[in-house]
């Protein structure tokens, strides 16, 4: 009998997007986060894809010194696969953002693949009441450039170099493929590429079934058998797109970072929970899911014992 084909999930537990008002379930402190990285992988995520924030206030940081407090835990605790941030939050340089990932030297981490329009703005209709002055200050933002230019990408590439670190490159529309296809024929990426097509977040590619598609042919075209493909959608759009992501050969993330629902308003109580609702799906489509050393072997990845943490 044929095996069932295995599907990585990517868990992203807290991201920069989201801010400690609209849910008193996104992970803030250290212990929380490292708690929700932990029970993610325990409900089936091979990989969790980590950020830090001030455990005061909620506000993304991306000090090493801030990733210190929870890396070595979630390596004690799990087999999982940490996938270390050089997004950061789109306010911060280059320089700021790519520290965490130089200094751990962690198996995979996440490169953004254009500069491209960031709106948060619409997230201030549905969340009105917030804490603290710096969410407000963030979201009402109507003039954030997220910036990846050739030669930001060109640095966090030569400045991680040296680590055999691995890269999920995020593609937010069809210019990042193309992007990544120059970084890819020069030979400064390898195969196999790790794409995280993302759709649904106000400034890139929508989240209809066109898109995609789209995305997908594009990207098959581009690439062919020199790559693995998994989505990320944003809010509502989480759960469909990663069910048509499944059930077109890809991997698909969750997670707080892309959306803090688990149904029509319904807040997601953890990561874990949201991991269990893809893993559902994943399974009644027939197929199974991917181990952290499934996931290592499928995206060629150094291994746990190799990590700067």
């Amino acid at each position: 009998m044929a095996r069932a084909r295995k599907v990585i999930i990517t868990c992203a537990v807290t991201g920069a997007i989201h801010t400690p008002s609209m849910s008193p379930y996104l992970p803030v402190t250290p212990e929380e986060i490292a708690d929700a990285a932990i029970g993610a992988a325990e409900a089936g995520a091979a990989i969790v894809h980590l950020h830090a924030r001030n455990p005061q206030t909620g506000e993304p940081d991306q000090t090493p010194e801030a990733f210190a407090n929870f890396l070595p835990v979630i390596k004690q605790r799990s087999s999982c696969v940490v996938n270390i941030t050089t997004g950061g939050a789109p306010t911060m340089t280059i320089q700021e953002r790519v520290r965490p990932a130089a200094t751990f030297k962690p198996e995979i981490a996440s490169l953004n693949l254009g500069s491209m329009n960031f709106g948060l703005f619409g997230m201030l209709d549905r969340f009105k009441d917030l804490e603290h002055e710096w969410e407000r200050t963030y979201l009402a933002n109507k003039d954030i450039i997220f910036r990846n230019s050739f030669g930001q990408i060109e640095h966090i590439l030569t400045t991680c170099a040296g680590n055999d670190t691995r890269f999920e490159f995020e593609c937010y529309d069809t210019a990042h493929l193309y992007n990544l296809k120059y970084f890819f024929d020069r030979g400064l990426v390898k195969a196999p590429l790790f794409i995280q097509t993302v759709f649904g977040l106000q400034g890139g590619i929508g989240s209809h079934p066109d898109d995609v598609m789209h995305m997908k042919r594009t990207a098959d075209r581009l690439f062919g058998d020199q790559y693995r493909w998994s989505v990320l959608g944003a809010g509502r759009n989480q759960m469909n797109i990663a069910a048509m992501a499944a059930a077109m050969g890809g991997n698909v993330r969750v997670g707080l970072e892309d959306s803090l629902w688990a149904g029509p308003g319904r807040l997601a109580q953890s990561n874990a929970e949201q991991v269990a609702q893809v893993r559902r799906i994943i399974e009644g489509l027939g197929l199974e899911v991917a181990t952290p050393d499934d996931a290592r072997e499928m995206l060629s990845l150094k291994g746990g014992d190799r990590v700067g943490f």
